[in-house]
């Protein structure tokens, strides 16, 4: 389910939505390495909880494609590029995109509600942890369907979730707040009639 096993053209047929996200950070990443540019982009573009509440709210939206160093876009965007495709297949392209950008907006903005003015944050781990909370909702789906489902995908959600507590520097609410952002809208999204034609495709 997890192995990629397409080619490069492939993959970027098959899964756009995911192609273009990985394609839209990686770009604005090698933008940073020129001179002067990595701090623009975080003076303009971070999610700086006093510029949002003076009224910036596009940062809740622009600091998900910005990332604080190369190991830190890569792990982000392999667990994309991991991840991604299967939700891509079973939610479609516009709900997908859905599932990752608001879990990445809520989980921004659930940083700016509980965390001091100073706090500032970068990345796509909210957006991140929402795939991995759509997936959860999938699993409750299909639990006594699919068991397999749930003996791959919960260990890596809880492994998450602990690394999260552990790692300094890590945007706990922006990480919580995008898992749980995606486990509702897949409540919502994983219909049993969904999950009946994904599971035809696969």
């Amino acid at each position: 389910m997890f192995i990629r096993r397409e080619s490069f053209k492939q993959y970027i047929k098959l899964y756009p939505v995911v192609s273009s996200i990985i394609a839209i950070n990686l770009i604005v990443y090698i933008l940073m390495l020129l001179p002067g540019m990595e701090y623009r982009f975080f003076i303009y573009g971070a999610s700086i909880n006093s510029l949002i509440g003076d009224g910036e709210w596009w940062r809740v939206v622009s600091s998900i494609f910005i990332h604080a160093g190369f190991l830190h876009v890569l792990f982000n965007m392999f667990s994309l590029f991991l991840f991604g495709p299967e939700l891509e297949k079973i939610a479609g392209k516009a709900r997908f995109l859905t599932i990752y950008l608001l879990a990445g907006i809520f989980g921004n903005v659930l940083t700016f509600m509980t965390q001091p003015g100073i706090y500032t944050s970068v990345g796509a781990s909210g957006a991140i942890y929402g795939v991995f909370g759509a997936f959860a909702a999938l699993v409750y789906y299909t639990r006594h369907t699919m068991p397999q489902l749930k003996q791959i995908i919960m260990p890596i959600i809880i492994i998450s979730v602990i690394l999260t507590f552990l790692q300094p520097g890590i945007n706990i609410m922006g990480h919580l707040g995008g898992l749980a952002t995606g486990f509702i809208i897949g409540l919502v999204y994983f219909t049993p009639k969904n999950i009946i034609r994904w599971r035809n495709r696969r």
